[in-house]
């Protein structure tokens, strides 16, 4: 479903910036969300993402009203049990009103066990490895972090944690969600099979195979969905069980997480999930999760310029419907990945019921796929919990209204413990460049004689400006007077040159 902009204005607190609100076609509810008009049904099926929010639970940019119980057998029950960037599966009916009805709602760990920490958070890529079970997972600046904080992750080696989220052709994951165990959620974990671990079997003999490095016993297995007897080597599977020394003794076995994405009683799905293989012109098809995904003519595309956008590793959102052959003809396309940012405080003007506010001049559009989160174990914020005076880490979407005012759609919100210091930080590309002015994601920002520029002259982004570009950079700024005045600015690497 295409959003329709639609256009006001409303006045935010720093200096003179006048920012145009914003409302589009989406979710509702108390949650989180946009003003949408009424709708029929859009869909009738499977949505399977993370929880974006809760009014009952937001997936895939759709609140769903539940029974409130949970399908799954890891210890997570109960919606009140469940954490935003959880990847869930629900099988119901969505409407355009961005509402829709659970029948059922369905969430499984995807590893389980003992984390250790490969390489600590980079702040420049904004990206963490851990291993768990001998498996590679990538914490990067989308994942919801609860228990920890991504900066703070080597503190935590050798603890109990959990992780949702996608593994990659290589076979490593990028984590959605990575919780930590504590005293007072212990009653979260599945205390009969500890551990999980997904991943190919390969080695296999009468009663053991490795999945990568870590050996699994499964002689006293139970199997769900599968027969032991026909296990083969290349096989995509799920265990769970506990460990004895080194070797991980299974007690149930069952198909891999791609399970989820599998076509259920109706034809429609929704899903999120990295692109595997790309684009390919000659097919008209890319894979993600392991569905092949075909592109007609008709197929939609937000945030992406078209197909050849769809490059490995990208996360996006399909919508579609199931064919014969198990493949998924898409009728929208959504990126689900963040291209700018924007960090400092506090939040300006929030306008609830245009699900906006201000950050450093900056517009944030709030939306049903925004996930609200903090440095805590709180897992139910809301915007309204953002009128403290704290500082914020908001990546998102760089998007422009009809009129060609720009803002900042909101994929993650994360609220800092920290109260805020004056400056900020924003990343996103130069939309106009004049002397000493440039504007980055909709704000005037003015060079001063003491701005420090790192890696770059003025005279040479000026060049790339003139020259069509639109480079992306790194500000650090503040409000002096009655402007924005940038304190340093740096040249970013840019995986679209």
């Amino acid at each position: 479903m295409k959003r329709h902009i639609r256009n006001r204005v409303i006045g935010l607190a720093a200096g003179t910036v006048a920012f145009g609100a914003i409302s589009a076609c989406g979710g509702g509810g108390s949650g989180g969300g946009l003003d949408v008009a009424d709708g029929g049904i859009r869909g009738t099926g499977s949505s399977v993402g993370p929880v974006s929010g809760f009014g009952s639970v937001f997936v895939n940019g759709v609140e769903f009203s539940t029974d409130r119980t949970v399908v799954g057998d890891d210890g997570i029950n109960q919606e009140s049990r469940l954490v935003v960037g959880m990847i869930l599966r629900v099988d119901g009916e969505w409407r355009e009103t961005g509402l829709g009805d659970a029948d059922t709602v369905e969430y499984d760990d995807t590893l389980r066990g003992t984390m250790q920490v490969l390489t600590p958070w980079e702040p420049v890529s904004k990206t963490a490895t851990i291993q768990m079970l001998g498996q590679a997972v990538t914490i990067d600046s989308q994942t919801v972090v609860k228990g920890m904080t991504v900066e703070t992750l080597d503190n935590f080696n050798g603890e109990f944690v959990r992780m949702s989220g996608w593994r990659l052709p290589n076979g490593e994951f990028r984590a959605s969600y990575l919780g930590l165990r504590t005293q007072s959620n212990s009653d979260d974990f599945d205390s009969l099979n500890e551990v999980e671990l997904e991943g190919v079997v390969s080695g296999l003999t009468g009663t053991d195979f490795m999945i990568g490095s870590q050996l699994v016993n499964y002689s006293g297995a139970t199997p769900d969905g599968l027969v032991l007897a026909d296990l083969r080597n290349g096989d995509a599977v799920e265990v769970e069980g506990s460990l004895s020394g080194s070797t991980l003794m299974a007690q149930e076995i069952r198909p891999d997480d791609s399970r989820r994405y599998l076509r259920g009683t109706e034809d429609d799905i929704e899903f999120v999930g990295p692109v595997s293989s790309a684009y390919s012109q000659s097919s008209g098809t890319f894979t993600v999760n392991g569905i092949t995904v075909r592109v007609t003519d008709d197929t939609e595309f937000d945030g992406l310029s078209g197909p050849d956008d769809l490059i490995q590793r990208l996360l996006v959102q399909v919508e579609g419907d199931f064919e014969s052959d198990g493949s998924v003809t898409a009728e929208e396309i959504e990126l689900r990945e963040g291209d700018s940012e924007i960090e400092g405080g506090p939040a300006e003007e929030i306008d609830l019921s245009a699900r906006q506010f201000g950050v450093g001049g900056v517009l944030v559009q709030v939306t049903p796929l925004t996930v609200i989160t903090d440095d805590d174990d709180d897992s139910r914020l809301s915007l309204s919990d953002l009128v403290l005076p704290s500082e914020l880490e908001i990546e998102g979407i760089e998007r422009a209204d009809n009129d060609g005012s720009i803002y900042l759609e909101a994929l993650k919100i994360e609220r800092e413990d920290d109260s805020p210091d004056g400056t900020f930080q924003l990343t996103g590309r130069i939309s106009e460049m004049v002397n000493d002015r440039i504007q980055v994601l909709g704000v005037d920002l003015y060079i001063i004689q003491e701005t420090e520029f790192d890696d770059i002259s003025q005279t040479e982004l000026q060049g790339l400006v003139d020259n069509g570009a639109r480079p992306k950079v790194e500000v650090d700024y503040e409000f002096i007077g009655t402007r924005y005045v940038i304190d340093e600015i740096e040249l970013e690497e840019d995986d679209d040159d």
